[in-house]
């Protein structure tokens, strides 16, 4: 399934800048027989942990995040942008390439104890999902499993988050 699934990402060469090969999953749930499979794919991935939400990241995150809340029946964290959230929150700064970013979630989103899935679309350095585990953490949560649908070996995110059951669906060595 999983290679069936790849031929649903767009590879586009040279975005956002020279020398980078971006993986577009717009292409993927744009067919609803690509969304599916990536749900589906998604779903076995992670069918056998033991959850009580999910914290999606901003925003492809949110797609994948909010139908796997749906299907298993557990409610949904954002994990979105400073200054996005309207209630009181907690955050945290991460480095990026080129500076930095904060990221935040509603201080209530998460009770002592929670078991949390962090879900994004895709990992790179992991310095997001990395980030949104920490966050889930101050707030007593537990990080059970970060699972993204698309994973770049080649940068190193699976190293930043060592600490954590990493699932990914869908692989890219470099190329």
């Amino acid at each position: 399934m999983n290679e069936i699934l790849k031929n649903y990402v767009t590879n586009i060469p040279d975005f956002p800048r020279k020398g980078v090969m971006f993986r577009d999953i717009t292409s993927v749930i744009q067919s609803s027989e690509g969304l599916k499979l990536a749900v589906d794919a998604l779903t076995d991935a992670v069918g056998g942990l033991e959850f009580d939400r999910i914290a999606a990241i901003e925003s492809r995150g949110f797609i994948f995040g909010s139908i796997l809340a749906e299907k298993f029946g557990k409610g949904l964290v954002l994990v979105r942008k400073k200054g996005k959230l309207p209630r009181e929150t907690v955050s945290a700064r991460y480095d990026l390439e080129y500076g930095s970013e904060i990221i935040e979630i509603h201080k209530d989103a998460v009770n002592e104890g929670d078991r949390v899935l962090i879900i994004d679309d895709l990992l790179a350095t992991g310095g997001t999902a990395k980030t949104a585990a920490h966050l889930v953490e101050m707030l007593g949560g537990k990080v059970v499993c970060a699972a993204f649908l698309i994973e770049l070996t080649d940068l190193g995110g699976r190293d930043a988050l060592k600490n954590y059951t990493v699932k990914s669906i869908i692989t890219y060595d470099g190329d």
